[in-house]
């Protein structure tokens, strides 16, 4: 008897789950289906679960191909499985290829190709949280989102739309997208949702024309190098009703999160200086980052992230800013610090992709400071520290993939709860806008 297991959330049940337990089933003579807990999806970053493990349960017992059900609690727990129940094959889906060749050493790993665009035709339910999420670009980022939003329930990320048809129809194999398309309007009207992953000069067209054909829209940062357009583009997105998000992840990391609140609460007293760096050497000087007609450089490409812990820490209303940059022999910065003046407090953000400093988060009060170490931009740990060490707290928060996956889950919060976006606000993009745009356009002036 050649006995099989596989897993998943199983939630919302559609097609698709149904299509890989039954390919599953064929592949041998007994079936185990692994449902992970609601624990369990939580550690691993699987955001946005609509359903109870007991529901998801009953959803694969009516599928009416499990021989047996399992939970699946901790990772590790496959290996333990498979010696257990001697199981022959393992079966998962082919978005996952490549995840789970590990386990050839202990049984056979099949990976089936997922059924594409089901779960939007079976599943479009708003009320549900399901939304067709369409990608403007087939870069780096893009691909990243790809994975990230298999993490993020409620989100059918199946449409990838850009100019180059080899480039993109590539893109979408590659991430088992059904569609693809070079018409712009055509794609529009395929998807209730836009992700933005092109180049920084390029975002503020597509973005407004997706508000304009009320569209949500996520735009990778800057989302735009002017402050006026910020303003502009969020009073289009409140005329048709639909979200605006600039994708800043580090917004809606939940240890960066909770390190601001823990900041702001007085336990290192009056905040009176943060210090924010953020350096990625790029050796290629081909790429779009060293190209000034592509608004390259370190301010346009890495400023945002130290600029919104600033923003955040000591809020909008500053006073002065200054600014020292390093050109080498470029026509783009290599490396820049900004000094921005408060009333009663200094900060400063150095950012640079031809100069190296170490990335780290230090934020310094009257009664003690908090050290982020690098990378920050990702807050897993912590330290709030004081003259006293026996004082000294350490704080550890789990950070999952690369972190698009919180800011995927709280945008289609927004959409589907019609919520405001609560972890970054209009005035806060717009004085981030504005410090970019004061350096970026200086040579116009």
């Amino acid at each position: 008897m050649i006995k099989v297991i596989t897993y998943g959330t199983f939630d919302l049940f559609h097609e698709g789950h149904y299509n890989i337990l039954k390919r599953a089933k064929e592949n041998g003579d007994y079936l185990i289906v692994g449902v992970t807990s609601e624990n369990y999806d939580k550690m691993r970053g699987k955001l946005n679960v609509k359903q109870s493990l007991f529901e998801r349960i009953e959803n694969v017992k009516r599928s009416g191909f499990a021989d047996e059900i399992i939970v699946e609690e901790y990772m590790g727990q496959k290996i333990e499985d498979i010696k257990k129940y001697h199981i022959d094959r393992f079966i998962i889906g082919s978005d996952w290829r490549g995840k789970f060749d590990y386990l050839n050493e202990f049984c056979e790993v099949i990976y089936l190709e997922r059924t594409k665009g089901v779960s939007s035709t079976q599943l479009r339910n708003k009320e549900r949280g399901i939304i067709k999420l369409g990608c403007v670009g087939a870069g780096r980022i893009a691909t990243r989102m790809c994975l990230e939003s298999r993490y993020v329930s409620g989100i059918n990320f199946d449409y990838v739309y850009g100019r180059d048809e080899e480039k993109i129809k590539k893109f979408a194999e590659d991430n088992d997208l059904k569609y693809y398309s070079t018409n712009f309007d055509e794609f529009l009207k395929e998807v209730d949702a836009v992700y933005i992953a092109t180049p920084h000069l390029t975002h503020y067209e597509f973005v407004k024309k997706s508000l304009e054909n009320k569209k949500h829209v996520l735009c990778e940062k800057p989302m735009v190098l002017k402050k006026e357009m910020v303003k502009e583009l969020y009073d289009i997105a409140s005329k048709n009703n639909v979200v605006l998000y600039e994708a800043i992840k580090t917004a809606y990391v939940p240890g960066f999160i909770r390190m601001i609140a823990l900041a702001k609460s007085g336990i290192i007293g009056e905040i009176k200086d943060v210090d924010a760096t953020f350096t990625k050497l790029i050796s290629d000087i081909s790429l779009r980052e060293f190209d000034k007609n592509q608004a390259g450089g370190s301010v346009t490409e890495l400023a945002t992230y130290p600029l919104l812990a600033i923003i955040k820490l000591l809020g909008v209303n500053y006073k002065d800013i200054d600014y020292y940059s390093y050109y080498g022999d470029k026509d783009v910065d290599l490396y820049t610090k900004i000094i921005l003046k408060y009333d009663n407090a200094i900060a400063s953000a150095q950012v640079g992709i031809g100069v190296k400093r170490e990335g780290e988060l230090i934020i310094s009060g009257t009664k003690g400071y908090i050290l982020v170490p690098a990378p920050w931009w990702k807050t897993e740990y912590f330290e709030v520290r004081f003259e006293n060490a026996n004082e000294n707290e350490k704080y550890f928060y789990k950070f999952e993939g690369d972190g698009l996956r919180y800011e995927l889950s709280d945008f289609l919060n927004s959409i589907v709860n019609k919520t405001d976006n609560i972890y970054l606000k209009q005035e806060e993009i717009e004085s981030i806008t504005s410090i970019i745009e004061r350096l970026y356009y200086k040579g116009d002036n």
